[in-house]
């Protein structure tokens, strides 16, 4: 009996494999795009309604201002590589929340929300395209669909999602949350770090698609090193690398990213 479900389970793995573009990665997917997509709408539209959106019109023209610009590069980018396909599907929207949390987040279909604590830290346009073409990158990746596939199989014996949600709708719905980067679970800090890390890579490039310097990448996170100090956690702890491992990693991917990189 063990033997057999191990098989299963090795078949479905099997099945249930993507292809991160750029890096190549191959990666778990178990969830169709379709129903991660339409979840992630009604995830976003329950966030939106239970938070307080910016009343701030100069901040929120700059985050949609930076958004739809890091949008029709992501675009551009896959047609070039005859790919759009793999953003059918995507409905996006761009809102700025008032909170002090330093942080942002994109979910499946390009659904980003990115909160006012960030702002003095990013500092000024090009400074919130890195944090916003980043977040952008986890969707792009399908990062949370590889996240909710992870789950769904460790947590629910990799129960289909429809399955699942009918089965227990609130654990199902948290655990969408957490793979979509709006809250954390310890069972996969080290899934997240490698997922953090190609979320910077792919991030590099694309807002170098949208005509921001990439360098200024190195920038947001000394600010952001600094500002974490003594108070930052372990990084075998944490979901995201260090800054100084992020920092050096992204100074040997910045190469690359500057072949994009054309100014407007």
């Amino acid at each position: 009996m063990l033997k057999q479900l191990a098989l299963s389970a090795c078949l479905l793995i099997a099945a249930g494999c993507a292809t991160v573009p750029i890096t190549g990665r191959r990666q778990l997917s178990l969830v169709s795009d379709g129903e991660i997509i339409s979840l992630a709408q009604q995830q976003y539209a329950q966030v939106l309604s239970t938070s307080r959106l910016s009343t701030n019109a100069a901040q929120t023209a700059l985050v949609r201002r930076v958004g739809q610009r890091i949008q029709q590069a992501v675009e551009t980018y896959f047609r070039s590589q005859n790919a759009q396909d793999q953003l059918a599907g995507y409905q996006w929207e761009f809102n700025l929340i008032e909170d002090k949390q330093e942080n942002a987040w994109c979910m499946p279909g390009g659904k980003v929300a990115v909160y006012t604590g960030i702002l003095p830290i990013t500092q000024d346009e090009n400074g919130l395209a890195v944090v916003m073409a980043h977040e952008v990158a986890h969707a792009v990746a399908k990062h949370g669909n590889e996240r909710l596939s992870q789950g769904l199989l460790q947590q629910l014996g990799g129960q289909a999602l429809s399955v699942a949600l009918a089965n227990n709708a609130p654990a199902t719905q948290q655990l969408a949350l957490q793979a979509f980067g709006v809250g954390s679970t310890v069972g996969l800090l080290k899934y997240g770090r490698s997922q953090e890390s190609e979320a910077d890579h792919l991030g590099l490039i694309f807002m170098a698609l949208a005509g921001y310097n990439p360098d200024g990448a190195i920038e947001f996170w000394q600010r952001m090193d600094a500002r974490e100090g003594k108070a930052s956690p372990p990084e075998f702890l944490s979901t995201h690398p260090s800054s100084g491992t992020r920092i050096a990693d992204i100074q040997r991917e910045l190469p690359e990213a500057r072949k994009y990189y054309k100014p407007r």
